[in-house]
């Protein structure tokens, strides 16, 4: 017995490779995904099929041959399902007949098939993107004569059985994005966020490594799902096959019911491979990122944001006095924070209004805003539009546009999660009503920025009697693309109490991130390091607060704070009418450092050479040319050993030489008794590769310093011509 030839499709991109064969009956299995191996022939794909099959025909082990694209029961597949689908009550057992694949180029692979039996249709899309990132989704059809309950679909792809260890994410308000590293667990492992948004203590990558993984080398296989509510992550380690890694949005029971034609489309699935280490993951997403047509191109502004500076505490002539104090700075975006509008003078009251308070802004926001448009600067102004407290004129007159369990409104216990509620999006009236008034605000005060806020779980969200995350999600989509296509121009950051929704689900739809509450540098130094796994730094909003920090109330100095903000688009958070003459001059530095640096800081190439110390922090950027670069050597306590380690300084050209300097504009780091020559006899100049293989030794730096290093090539001397013949 002979088994039935399959078709294979091979596609290549950028380093990788994913290599597919499919027949007329099942869904294409993946026989690699990983290194790219070269062209490869038909008969090359047969024999990779031959060479690393796990059984041949007829076989007797009651498990699957290889694992389609969407593996189920049966499938001979005992992991967690790829899809569950159950109509009138009862669980659907698709049989498909695959009747398209069609290769796009290639780095493209679609594929078509069905069950008429089951009234189902599943299309799929494969896709190695810029940088070799892979991106997989599904969408399912509903071919039949009734309803159909999609419970899950998720897009997954197999790993090596080398992969020995397993890296997740978790956190917490002002501590986002922290990660944890454990053996690889036997069985089907999920991670599942049930917040309607991601939350701080969101999957945001899950990643298999051949072993503890590393900044700079080893293999290994991440995942994130673009999506900004509930997901699943999913490890499948089974003894029978290679481990799966996927992920896909998370549905309560009932929440996509599907008519006779309609379908449901997953969030896309992003892959990444490596093999080299967590960085050669972040680079292939900075790379597929930076590649979209929308992603920002121009300079990111140097941002003041009045939240840390006045809170709820609006005067008219204090924040023209801050945004005139902003512009002699050198700040480029001037945004006004919560409360400017009707009776927000705390959190309790106001939200879903989005009526200028006259009473403490008599002559409306536009002296301000022509205020800060004449000083050169672009004005931000804040909103959290998918909100609603029941102290509002809008609650008042519309209880039913609440997102909620009908019973918990008002809560019984008095707790309703920040004395605020979810406004229904999926509404139409409750979305038009949010649009018309933002969009009128836009227009009228020019408006060149918005701050889109969203600080509270979505709990217990029913929408017409059915759970609701899904259908607010999307809307919440839709109205963000509605005002983007208003206003051509304007850009919006997502902030969810800090870094709560940072996927790259709402980055489709907006330009930067705020990536934590905590202006505590300490802690945004490993916030930031796991923000840009996936983002680039252009990003990641970053900005210097003051001292102490109102999160943590950890005193650090400016020096340490203007060095971390220096990490992504930067910025103050801070009243810095209250700076003394010394501060000013500092952070005037500090502005004028990062307009000169952000060209390359925001397009170069992100490095985190590995280091032994837990206290040290070592990153950099290293320009697409390798003829500058900036690297920091931050401490977050105090080092281990007297003598530190030396710092490789990783990601340059061996070939080229670099003037090394120090850049302490805003303000000079503190150290101990160990200065090395290259700082206290001035620059040192040494090729990229003794750079990287031999490093620099750093002074024994203090608790909480930062050492800023820029490192710019020598120019190639030009030949001397030579007697003429």
């Amino acid at each position: 017995m002979t088994a039935e030839p399959r078709t294979p499709t091979v596609l290549r991109r950028d380093g990788v490779a994913v290599i597919t064969t499919s027949g007329a009956d099942g869904l294409p299995c993946v026989l690699h995904w990983g290194a790219d191996l070269g062209p490869l022939e038909a008969a090359d794909v047969d024999a990779l099929e031959q060479a690393t099959s796990r059984q041949t025909p007829p076989g007797t082990l009651d498990a699957a041959w290889r694992l389609p694209l969407v593996p189920q029961e049966s499938d001979g597949w005992a992991g967690r399902p790829g899809l569950t689908v159950v109509r009138d009550g009862r669980p659907v057992h698709p049989r498909w007949s695959v009747t398209a694949v069609e290769q796009d180029g290639p780095a493209t692979l679609r594929v078509t098939a069905d069950d008429a039996a089951a009234g189902l249709t599943l299309r799929t899309h494969l896709e190695i993107g810029a940088g070799g990132l892979v991106l997989l989704g599904h969408e399912l059809t509903n071919d039949g004569p009734g309803p159909a309950d999609v419970e899950l679909l998720e897009a997954t792809l197999p790993v090596a059985r080398a992969a020995g260890r397993l890296t997740q994410f978790t956190g917490r308000w002002t501590r986002e994005k922290h990660p944890v590293t454990t053996a690889m667990p036997p069985g089907s492992t999920t991670r599942t966020s049930r917040r309607g948004r991601g939350g701080h203590d969101a999957p945001w990558v899950t990643i298999a490594s051949t072993g503890a993984p590393r900044n700079r080398s080893g293999e290994a296989w991440a995942v994130h799902l673009a999506w900004s509510a509930d997901v699943v992550h999913r490890l499948d380690r089974m003894t029978e096959h290679p481990t799966l890694l996927g992920a896909g949005e998370h549905l309560r029971p009932g929440e996509v019911r599907l008519a006779p034609g309609e379908s449901y489309a997953t969030p896309t699935a992003f892959f990444a491979w490596s093999d080299r280490g967590l960085d050669g993951i972040s680079d292939r997403f900075h790379t597929w990122l930076r590649a979209r047509p929308g992603h920002p191109r121009t300079p990111r502004p140097l941002v003041l944001n009045t939240w840390e500076a006045v809170y709820f505490d609006h005067d008219p002539a204090r924040l023209a006095a801050l945004a005139r104090r902003a512009a002699e700075v050198g700040v480029e975006r001037f945004v006004l924070d919560d409360g400017w509008f009707r009776a927000r003078r705390d959190d309790t009251r106001g939200l879903g209004d989005w009526e200028v308070d006259t009473d403490v802004w008599p002559d409306g926001l536009e002296p301000l805003a022509e205020l800060v448009h004449g000083l050169g600067m672009q004005l931000g102004l804040w909103f959290e539009p998918e909100m609603v407290n029941l102290d509002s004129d809008l609650a008042r007159a519309h209880p039913g546009w609440i997102l909620s369990n009908p019973a918990a409104v008002p809560s019984p216990d008095g707790l309703s999660f920040r004395t605020q509620y979810v406004l229904d999006l999926a509404h139409p009236d409750a979305f038009e009503h949010v649009r018309s008034r933002m969009s009128h605000l836009v227009r009228s005060l020019g408006i060149d920025f918005i701050k889109w806020d969203h600080n509270r779980d979505l709990v217990e969200p029913v929408h017409d009697g059915a759970p609701g995350t899904h259908v607010q999600t999307l809307a919440a989509y839709r109205l963000l693309d509605v005002l983007r296509a208003e206003h051509p121009g304007l850009e919006i950051e997502s902030c969810s109490s800090g870094g709560a929704r940072t996927d790259l689900g709402i980055l489709a739809r907006t330009d930067r991130v705020w990536a934590s509450d905590s202006n505590d540098p300490v802690e945004r130094q490993d916030i930031q390091r796991w923000t840009e796994l996936v983002l680039p730094p252009e990003l990641v909003g970053a900005h210097v607060g003051p001292s102490p920090a109102h999160s943590s109330g950890r005193a650090t100095d400016l020096s340490f704070r203007a060095a971390t903000s220096l990490a992504g688009s930067a910025g103050f958070e801070w009243d810095i009418l209250a700076c003394t003459p010394e501060e000013t001059t500092a952070i005037m530095a500090f502005g004028a450092l990062y307009r000169e640096l952000r060209g390359l800081l925001h397009t170069g190439t992100v490095v985190h050479p590995d280091v032994l110390d837990p206290a040290l922090r070592v990153r950099g950027v290293v320009a697409p040319d390798r003829r500058e670069a900036v690297f920091t050597i931050a401490t977050v306590a105090a080092p281990a050993e007297a003598l530190v380690e030396r710092v490789r300084l990783d990601g340059l050209d061996p070939d080229l030489t670099y003037t090394v300097r120090v850049r302490d504009e805003a303000g000079p780091a503190r150290w101990g008794w160990i200065t090395p020559g290259w700082i206290g006899d001035g620059p040192v100049a040494l090729p990229g590769r003794v750079l990287a293989g031999v490093g620099l030794q750093p002074p024994t730096l203090w608790p909480v310093q930062a050492l800023v290093l820029h490192l710019v090539a020598e120019p190639v001397a030009e030949p001397v011509a030579g007697p003429a013949r």
